[in-house]
């Protein structure tokens, strides 16, 4: 396996194709028309409180954390009464997801303080970035190790410092914020600069750049269930970047994913809706005290 550098940031070569743009046009189309519709439901906490344990349970079991939508919701009710060990990292994902999201909403900024927080509550712990070398990332059935990320703990700090001006400063590289963000996603996973956690961490980043760049007002869209389902191409497709520079393919499989997500997003949102409305309707109905 040859050694693979990280460049900082910006990519050095066009990454805005013809093609590329086609695809970004599609996918800002339904992420549009996603902002707008979360905007229908009156108590938007619904939807804060909702999607976010849903991501946390698909984006968990990304790493093999397993549990049920009833253990998950029994967990976020009754938290101090719950034992399932798989149920707490869901809700600690779901906290931190949220509490990241208040932070964006406060600074207006993404920064690695707030990155680190971020996995700190996932993992419960302080240790930071990496200090210490032996972090490999291995095939998980031959045990063979199929990338070895930075070792040099300056080197870290040098990369993930060009990553938050990429991140936050948009004269660095003014190309479309959805190809910024499938970039970011690339980075962060390749310079994996925490001892666990870099998968949910980075699939944070995902969610809040986007309520960063205004293009949605809460967390609602996320990309852990499409990662799932294509889980070996979207491991295969960051390791091409690394390897050939094939950002073509990359960028189209992350834009690809924001417009599905985005749409199964749609229809959950309006069965949302459709759901309170009936609600309303019955309570209306059996019920004289309602106003």
């Amino acid at each position: 396996m040859k050694t693979f550098v990280i460049s900082e940031l910006p990519p050095s070569e066009d990454i805005e194709t013809k093609q590329i743009l086609r695809q970004t046009a599609q996918s800002h189309r339904y992420l549009a028309e996603l902002k707008g519709i979360s905007q229908t439901i009156p108590n938007q906490s619904i939807l804060i409180n909702t999607l976010p344990l849903l991501e946390a349970k698909d984006s968990s079991a990304i790493e093999n954390i397993i549990t049920t939508h009833d253990e998950l919701y029994k967990e976020d009710l009754f938290g101090d009464f719950i034992t399932n060990a798989n149920a707490k990292e869901v809700r600690d994902y779901a906290q931190a997801l949220k509490a990241g999201f208040e932070e964006v909403k406060r600074t207006g900024c993404l920064t690695n303080n707030q990155i680190i927080e971020i996995q700190g509550c996932i993992e419960h712990n302080n240790a930071g970035f990496r200090k210490l070398p032996g972090t490999e990332l291995k095939n998980n059935q031959t045990g063979e190790t199929v990338y070895t990320p930075p070792q040099d703990h300056a080197e870290i700090l040098r990369l993930m410092s060009n990553l938050e001006k990429y991140i936050n400063d948009d004269s660095l590289s003014p190309v479309d914020p959805l190809i910024k963000m499938a970039v970011i996603h690339y980075q962060f996973e390749s310079v994996h600069p925490f001892y666990d956690g870099n998968g949910r961490t980075g699939r944070i980043i995902n969610v809040l750049y986007l309520v960063l760049k205004g293009l949605l007002d809460i967390p609602v869209l996320y990309l852990s269930r499409y990662i799932i389902r294509t889980k070996s191409e979207y491991y295969r497709l960051l390791q091409d970047v690394r390897d050939n520079g094939q950002w073509y393919e990359w960028l189209l499989y992350m834009l690809q994913g924001i417009e599905m997500t985005a749409i199964e997003t749609i229809d959950i949102i309006i069965k949302i809706r459709q759901l309170m409305q009936n609600y309303k309707l019955r309570i209306r109905e059996n019920y004289k005290f309602y106003s």
